[in-house]
């Protein structure tokens, strides 16, 4: 496979696209970073508490959510070039259709097959619209393109 399919972007913006996205991730598992401060303050020893089922957890959710961050922001980067959005209309449309083609039906499906609250759904689905729209638009308003002379 060749690299030339993949479309070029500007680095700077994945950077910062992974820092905002990362940013939106922490909010929502706070909870889980929370118990494990608590559990680091219990711990008889930093040894005890490196072994502890608390802190890997932690570290894998920290890791995954951070390389998860960086090719989503690769990703939205792509498709704004892709398309060729300038604008921040544009942006918000891309970053709709993201949502819905990969979030929305996640969250119909808690509503009304799996019946949770209403309230809990909504703060994944405020995080997740963050993620995407707020993201696209970061993005434009960043700048993606490698050489926007072309």
């Amino acid at each position: 496979m060749s690299l030339h399919y993949l479309p070029p972007v500007k680095p700077s913006a994945i950077a910062l696209g992974t820092v905002f996205n990362h940013g939106i991730e922490l909010a929502v598992l706070s909870p889980l970073f929370g118990a494990t401060y608590q559990r680091a303050k219990t711990a008889n020893t930093k040894e005890e508490f490196v072994r502890s089922k608390e802190a890997s957890t932690t570290a894998v959710a920290w890791g995954t959510s951070l390389v998860g961050s960086a090719l989503q922001s690769y990703g939205v980067g792509a498709l704004i070039n892709a398309t060729g959005t300038l604008s921040y209309k544009g942006a918000a449309y891309l970053g709709a259709l993201i949502f819905a083609a990969t979030s929305a039906p996640t969250y119909l499906a808690q509503l009304f097959t799996e019946k949770r609250p209403v309230d809990t759904v909504a703060v994944g689905a405020t995080a997740k619209v963050l993620e995407t729209v707020g993201l696209s638009l970061f993005l434009t308003w960043w700048g993606t393109r490698t050489n926007p002379f072309d």
